[in-house]
């Protein structure tokens, strides 16, 4: 049997991505192997956002190449889009598929097999008008399944090559993400996250139907248990999507809102959407109709021209809103934005030290968070095994209370807890249990089990099942 192996560097739409085409390669009647190992094809699904995401993708096809130097080797994703003809180059690689034509992946893989011909399949991506349909109905190895929903950007911030990457928004057609969510929901799949390039812009390209009505249409798909909204602007929250969120049994109480900064001068010179006092009215609104939210949101340090006091102004706001968690990113000139050409480009240490800050100030307002929930219960869907620092498997196994399994909350609070003696581990994974909340820590939250909710159902060992 023909064999395919897989690499994938980036976001949440890349790994979606390489599930759709390796479904696709499945039906071909390919057998995927490690990345490791030797394959008859490789594909590498790489990520531009900086040049480390490149050289890093670099490191992967020569990794391929190397491993099996008469293996076809497939470049796709981002930095396939945004640099074909240099990868191309690449000792070894035989095929450069653009970010909207990955569907043909495989057809591709065929022709070139067959003529011998290195191929380049890369177009003028910011003319894509349709969303490229993958149908994706079960995951390998996760326990929460991620749903695209849409693709590509519109706001083309100074920072950002994104939309030269991905193109413009192109939303997924309602009846098929309902369609892929009950694929998934009847697979077993307890959580779905919805995500996209730019997912609140959900619906932009469609007539009269933004992403409120598909949270409302979603809400009715009985099997779904639980859904999370992956990433969106405040520029994007009115009053339609709060009316749905006040309303739902099934979206999850968080909501990750990406702020970058939080001085007005440095979001201008970003190009974002909105200044500090809509995100603020935002905030406030979401927290008057959803008192128990959870909001975690996405900060850029050392961005051009970035002083000590806007920087201060970003702590300040950070430290007075009470966000459940930071996501921190040291700012990285990339090449083809206009802020890599802007003037006072912020030292590496400074940058370094304001990272270290925020990330200090995120575990802080984390433990803060916590803390106020303390002896509340919560539905946590495990995800994997916990060790905690310093002891190994085997320590870990013979301690009293037990083995420990992590998963997330609803709230997205990482949470830990002892599996009781006489419940199977795997039993656990990927079903939702209701966890009580006992300590309150900066990274990882420590719980008491005292149910499992949901259960596998008895004749699910179906290759479909995500549940053990």
């Amino acid at each position: 049997m023909t064999t395919v192996a897989f690499h994938t560097l980036g976001c949440k739409v890349n790994f979606y991505d390489t599930e759709g085409i390796w479904h696709r390669f499945q039906q071909a009647g390919y057998q995927q192997v490690p990345f490791t190992e030797p394959a008859d094809v490789y594909v590498i699904n790489t990520c531009t956002v900086t040049h480390l995401g490149d050289r890093k993708s670099r490191q992967a096809i020569r990794r391929a190449v190397r491993t099996n130097p008469d293996a076809l080797v497939v470049v796709t994703g981002c930095y396939a889009q945004m640099a074909a003809k240099e990868i191309a180059q690449i000792h070894g690689v035989d095929l450069v598929v653009g970010n909207d034509r990955k569907m043909s992946i495989v057809d591709l893989v065929e022709q070139v097999r067959a003529g011998d011909q290195p191929l380049i399949d890369v177009g003028n991506i910011l003319k894509s008008k349709e969303f490229e349909e993958m149908d994706v109905p079960f995951f390998h190895d996760r326990t929460r399944a991620n749903l695209k929903i849409q693709d590509g950007c519109n706001h083309f911030c100074t920072f950002c090559i994104i939309p030269h990457a991905r193109g413009l928004i192109r939303s997924r057609q309602p009846e098929s993400v309902l369609a892929q969510a009950r694929k998934l929901a009847r697979a077993g799949y307890r959580e779905i996250v919805l995500t996209g390039i730019h997912t609140g812009g959900y619906g932009e390209d469609l007539d009269n139907y933004r992403l409120a009505d598909l949270l409302r249409d979603l809400e009715c798909e009985e099997d779904l248990y639980r859904l999370r909204i992956s990433s969106i602007e405040a520029s994007e929250i009115d009053d339609a999507l709060i009316e749905v969120l006040q309303s739902s049994k099934k979206i999850c109480n968080h909501l990750h809102i990406p702020l970058q900064s939080a001085s007005d001068t440095v979001l201008k010179r970003m190009n974002r959407h909105y200044r500090m006092a809509e995100y603020l009215e935002k905030l406030g609104h979401l927290r008057t109709a959803l008192p128990d939210l959870a909001v975690t949101t996405d900060i850029i340090v050392g961005f051009p021209g970035e002083t000590d006091e806007e920087f201060q102004e970003t702590v300040d706001f950070l430290t007075h809103q009470s966000f459940a968690q930071i996501h921190v990113f040291p700012y990285s000139q990339r090449k083809g934005t206009p802020a890599a050409k802007f003037a006072q480009q912020v030292n590496e240490d400074v940058k370094e030290e304001r990272v270290q800050r925020l990330i200090q100030l995120s575990r802080e307002l984390t433990q803060k968070y916590a803390q106020g929930l303390l002896g509340d219960s919560f539905e946590v869907i495990p995800e994997e095994p916990w060790l905690e620092s310093g002891l190994n498997e085997k320590e870990l196994t013979r301690k009293e209370d037990g083995p420990m399994l992590v998963g997330h909350a609803a709230n997205y609070l990482r949470m830990a807890f002892t599996v009781p003696e006489g419940i199977r581990t795997e039993s656990l994974i990927g079903e939702v249990c209701r966890v009580r909340l006992s300590e309150a820590r900066s990274d990882i939250q420590m719980g008491q089990f005292e149910a499992q909710v949901t259960f596998a159902a008895l004749d699910s060992d179906e290759e479909g099942s995500c549940s053990a």
